[in-house]
C-alpha cells in the first residue's frame, strides 16, 4: 500500500508542478517521444525526496518495485526521472538486485540523459562489489547496444582514486572503432573525469593510443590538461 500512495504522491506532485510551455522545449530539446511536464530536474529531485520521506518505503523489494512502476507506466520524462531519483536511497545503495534494474533503464530508456542518470550508481555498485561487477562491466562495454557500452565507459566517473584503471582502459579499448558520437564523447568524459586524479596516466593513455582514439576523444580527454 505504501508504494502506491508514493507513487501517486510523485505523480501527483509533479503534474501539480508541471510547467507546459517549458514542457514543450524540454521534449523538443530531448528529442523524445514521450511528452514531459517541465518540471526542472533539480525540482523532480526535490519532490522525490520529499515523497520518500512522508511515505519510506519498507524494504529494498518495496523500493524496488516503486521504482519500475514509476518506470514502466511513466507517461511523462519526469517519472523516470523520478524513478531514477528513487534509486539513489541509502538502502539500495550496494544492492546487487539493483543491477538488472539499471540495467532495464539502460536498455528501455536509450537516451543519454537516462542511461547517464543510472552509470553513477552502476558505479556505486562495482566500487561495493568489485569481483561481481568488473567482468559485467567488461562484457558490457561490447554490447550490441550502445547505451549499455556508454554506460559501462561512464559507469566509473567520479570515482576519483577510487578508479579502477585496467577496466577503465578495456571498456574504452573495446570501443575505439565505434564511430557513435555518444560513444567517443563518453570516453572522452571518462578520461577527462579521471585526469583530475592522475594526468599522468591519462595522458600516457591518450599518448598511447593515438592511432585509436577519435579526435573527439582525444580532445575530450586533454581538456583540463595543459600543453606539454
Amino acid at each position: 500500500m505504501t508504494n502506491n500512495v508514493l507513487v501517486h504522491a510523485i505523480r501527483s506532485t509533479l503534474r501539480s508542478s508541471a510547467d507546459s510551455e517549458r514542457g514543450i522545449g524540454a521534449q523538443a530539446y530531448m528529442k523524445s517521444e514521450m511528452p514531459s511536464l517541465g518540471v526542472r530536474v533539480p525540482e523532480v529531485r526535490k519532490i522525490v525526496k520529499e515523497a520518500a520521506k512522508q511515505y519510506p518505503v519498507a524494504s529494498p523489494d518495496d523500493l524496488r518495485k516503486a521504482v519500475l512502476e514509476l518506470w514502466r507506466e511513466a507517461g511523462v520524462r519526469e517519472e523516470r526521472y523520478a524513478a531514477i531519483d528513487l534509486t539513489g536511497l541509502q538502502m539500495v545503495k550496494e544492492d546487487l538486485q539493483m543491477l538488472p534494474i539499471y540495467e532495464e533503464i539502460i536498455r528501455t530508456g536509450a537516451w543519454w540523459d537516462l542511461v547517464d542518470g543510472v552509470a553513477h550508481r552502476i558505479g556505486g555498485l562495482l566500487l561495493a562489489h568489485p569481483a561481481t561487477l568488473t567482468p559485467v562491466l567488461r562484457q558490457w562495454s561490447t554490447d550490441g547496444d550502445i547505451w549499455v557500452r556508454r554506460a559501462a565507459i561512464t559507469a566509473q566517473l567520479g570515482a576519483k582514486a577510487k578508479t579502477d584503471t585496467d577496466l577503465l582502459a578495456a571498456v574504452i579499448s573495446s570501443n575505439f572503432s565505434d564511430n557513435e558520437f555518444f560513444i567517443r564523447k563518453a570516453i572522452g568524459w571518462a578520461l577527462r573525469e579521471y585526469s583530475k586524479t592522475d594526468p599522468a596516466w591519462v595522458r600516457a593513455f591518450v599518448s598511447n593510443n593515438a592511432g585509436a582514439l577519435s579526435p573527439l576523444s582525444t580532445r575530450e580527454a586533454l581538456r583540463l590538461l595543459p600543453d606539454g
